[in-house]
């Protein structure tokens, strides 16, 4: 089965310098969104760049990309996600052998070798408030929500998970097709939640494959700060979770 890969890039050129060439090599075909200008500097040939005449939403793109692409399966790639020699065969070997898997994501660790989260529990209540206002700087999410950040449990085989960082998965077409895409009504944040929690109503399957190995600087840049235009858009995501899905109230 082929891989397409897209990339969306908005303003990060530079990060794809790095990135673009490894994933290239890992494909059969690749597509990149540049969201605004300078979102591309020099490619691979054979890579197709496309220009967005005015700047779109995170899941707006990725659905621009997949539907220029043909390939059965789909890496959806941040631009600072560098995978790792084999990264992608080993997840299309794993879905190739799992028919009802549509996501499968990687292990993903940090520019200095640290654990990224990439693997988590759909949200809770409590645990949102926690994590989204200043009570973060009395309980740390990172050390008081292990369960949902799947800490201290590092599998060494691969493992269904509710849903999975969207910095880098392997999506399935068949599954893109069933749900009709990521949802455009999220800018950025929660699109990837929603993508999963569909999935998992649909009766796909959600696995994470700690083999394929993948480089990716979680940024936190949510974290760092309590109202900037990501933090709001982040809250803009989680309300529009809720409104889709009203049932998630009781754990959300």
């Amino acid at each position: 089965m082929t891989v397409s890969a897209v990339v969306v890039s908005h303003g990060d050129a530079a990060d794809l310098a790095s990135s673009l060439p490894v994933l290239f090599e890992q494909v059969d075909e690749v597509v990149v969104i540049a969201d605004i200008p300078g979102s591309v500097a020099e490619v691979p040939a054979g890579v197709r760049v496309l220009e967005n005449a005015r700047s779109l939403g995170f899941a707006a793109n990725a659905n621009r990309g997949i539907a220029e692409t043909s390939g059965e399966f789909i890496v959806l790639a941040n631009p600072d996600a560098v995978p790792e020699s084999q990264a992608v065969a080993t997840l299309r070997a794993f879905a190739q052998e799992h028919a009802r898997c549509g996501i499968a994501g990687p292990r993903m660790i940090g520019v200095t070798g640290e654990q990224v989260p990439s693997r988590r529990r759909f949200p809770t209540v409590r645990g949102t408030l926690v994590r989204r206002t200043p009570l973060r700087r009395l309980r740390p999410p990172l050390e008081h929500q292990l369960d949902h950040y799947q800490l201290g449990d590092e599998p060494d085989a691969p493992v269904q998970a509710d849903w999975l960082l969207g910095g880098f998965l392997l999506l399935r077409r068949a599954m893109l097709d069933d749900l009709g895409g990521l949802d455009a009504g999220f800018r950025l944040y929660g699109e990837d939640i929603d993508l999963c929690y569909r999935a998992a109503k649909a009766g796909w399957e959600r696995w994470y494959v700690p083999d394929a190995v993948v480089q990716h600087e979680w940024k936190r840049e949510t974290d760092a700060r309590f109202l900037t235009r990501r933090t709001l858009w982040h809250w803009r995501g989680i309300a529009r979770f809720v409104r889709k899905h009203p049932e998630t109230l009781a754990r959300l």
